[in-house]
């Protein structure tokens, strides 16, 4: 029974994650988003569609370059480790305090710091991925140049 409980307990966690992360992969601060062209001349007189292709191209031209539309950091890694130290020496205090020294206090902090670690590690996954304001700025000189007007990402 208590395989059982942990089974659905780790189904439901890992069903949340992979919405969030559904939800955060888009929208103007996602490493995904796609130039915003002003209805200026440029636009007005090749169209849409043809303005969609030339910031593909410039996009293309940015990555060629050796740019990526993300900011990557280690994230993961630095949140993982704060939470393991944050969370198992909260849980050694407490049992200190509670008055359960010795291994009671030991297992208490390894359990705490293997919750916090994966927490951390959760969190730091959702702040991972950064848009590049590099990127961004070439890809934006490069529609510019084209003659178009970049005023924004979405």
């Amino acid at each position: 029974m208590k395989f059982r409980v942990k089974f659905l307990a780790v189904c439901a966690t890992s069903a949340a994650l992979v919405l969030l992360s559904a939800c955060a992969a888009s929208g103007p601060n996602s490493p995904s988003a796609r130039p915003v062209l002003y209805p200026n001349a440029t636009l007005n007189r090749v169209g849409d569609a043809q303005g969609r292709l030339e910031a593909n191209a410039c996009m293309a031209r940015a990555q060629s370059a050796g740019l990526s539309p993300t900011q990557q950091g280690n994230e993961v890694g630095r949140r993982a480790g704060e939470g393991a130290a944050t969370v198992g020496v909260a849980s050694v205090v407490g049992a200190l305090i509670s008055g359960r020294g010795g291994e009671g206090a030991l297992r208490a902090g390894a359990a705490g710091a293997a919750v916090g670690g994966s927490a951390g590690a959760v969190s730091g996954a959702f702040h991972n991925d950064r848009p590049n304001s590099t990127y961004r700025s070439f890809v934006q000189r490069c529609l510019s140049e084209k003659g178009f007007d970049v005023i924004g990402w979405n």
